[in-house]
């Protein structure tokens, strides 16, 4: 496994802050030479700590979007096969294993509530699923 040091902490949180910042750019934030950063970029991805790069929307470009928080609780010991039904579904953009009363964090989007209902019921009918709580996210106060 590979073990980070402070150039790597800083840089991979230069990378959550925008992902698409020039390595030059990079290199004269982090106080480093960009074959510097080039070469740490290149072990993070092999060793697989960067899993991909990706693009943020700020939530009020997507006015109609409807996010949740979905805790769910699975019977006995079916959550291998309730996390493959929950990554087939697209609308489920993150998943977690936890600990405590629920099982499982799901992170659903969906255009609509109609949609999101749809969802739900989805989600409810995966074998394995016993119960599950589901909150509406009405606004973002910290990123």
């Amino acid at each position: 496994m590979t073990v980070l040091d402070d150039l790597d902490r800083r840089l991979l949180a230069a990378l959550r802050e925008d992902g698409r910042a020039p390595v030059a750019s990079l290199a004269r934030t982090l106080g480093v030479a960009r074959a510097t950063v080039n070469s740490r970029i290149d072990r993070l991805v092999a060793s697989g700590i960067i899993v991909g790069f990706s693009v943020r929307v700020r939530d009020e470009l997507e006015p109609l979007a409807i996010h949740a928080i979905s805790l769910i609780e699975v019977e006995g010991r079916t959550t291998d096969d309730v996390i493959f039904g929950l990554r087939g579904m697209p609308e489920v953009i993150a998943l977690h294993t936890t600990n405590g009363g629920w099982d499982l964090v799901a992170e659903l989007r969906t255009e609509n509530l109609a949609e999101f209902d749809r969802v739900l019921g989805r989600i409810r009918s995966i074998d394995g699923v016993v119960n599950s709580e589901t909150s509406l996210l009405l606004s973002s106060v910290l990123r």
